[in-house]
């Protein structure tokens, strides 16, 4: 969601972007691979966005970048807890955006197949998408790209340092006082399925056991986003959806009220 979160309407003449991907697995020839891409195509500064960012192959790929002169931010899930690979995270000269709530699937063979598999990932994007948490995603890469406009480079950047946690995401996205709680219990909740997904994935041998856990870690995330949409509900009931569309020059604007022109 990355890029079309920054040109959602593929018509910005401010920036152009580029996406390699090392595929689902990323072995070390996968990431060898992006980062061959990435070199040749000598971008002003690399998103590198995985699941778990501090394993060995994400913290390659932006160190091999950052080695060639390529200012990187990472984008993942919740590493907040593996704190000595954190601290060194934060110590670095990387940006960072620690998606909380972009909680790990229930991977087990007897209950994920490919459609379970797209509407979990459904569920959890309509929960980051209204609770705020991609606005303030989107709204930090806008500000390197900023950067990059007026001129800066390399170390110059000032790159985001931001853990996403359920304050963070709602603040300031929510007129009615309701909307904002069931927003921002929609992040706790999504925040928690990363916890029962890791017991019935890695902490339950027994498949009896371990199917209905990742099961229900799935009805938590579609509970969640039920929650939003209840609180998008509440919003425009009251004519108060906030909208920040970009112009093509990069500008973003805002309105409320649905029909009037941004500005």
């Amino acid at each position: 969601m990355g890029e079309l979160l920054l040109d959602e309407r593929a018509d910005r003449e401010d920036m152009i972007t580029f996406m390699a991907t090392s595929g689902t697995k990323l072995q070390p020839e996968d990431i060898d691979r992006v980062v061959s891409n990435m070199k040749a195509w000598g971008p002003d500064f690399c998103i590198v966005v995985s699941p778990n960012g501090v394993l060995p192959g994400p913290t390659q790929a932006r160190e091999d970048l950052a080695a060639a002169g390529i200012p990187c931010i990472v984008i993942t899930d919740d590493v907040t807890t593996k704190k000595e690979q954190f601290e060194a995270l934060k110590a670095s000269n990387f940006g960072y955006i620690i998606m909380k709530a972009d909680a790990m699937i229930g991977a087990r063979r007897e209950f994920l197949d490919p459609i379970e598999m797209a509407d979990y990932n459904g569920n959890l994007v309509k929960v980051l998408a209204i609770t705020g948490a991609f606005r303030k995603m989107q709204m930090e890469l806008d500000k390197v790209i900023d950067q990059v406009k007026a001129g800066k480079k390399g170390a110059d950047l000032a790159l985001p340092k931001v853990v996403m946690t359920s304050d963070k995401a709602v603040d300031g996205e929510f007129s009615n006082p309701y909307a904002l709680a069931k927003a921002r219990a929609a992040y706790e909740i999504a925040q928690s399925v990363a916890g029962v997904n890791v017991k019935g994935c890695f902490m339950t041998k027994e498949w009896e056991k371990y199917i209905p856990i990742v099961s229900s870690a799935h009805e938590m995330m579609r509970q969640a986003m039920i929650l939003c949409e209840e609180a998008r509900d509440l919003e425009k009931g009251a004519d108060g959806v906030i909208r920040k569309p970009h112009k093509k020059t990069g500008e973003i604007v805002s309105k409320t009220a649905l029909i009037s022109k941004p500005e």
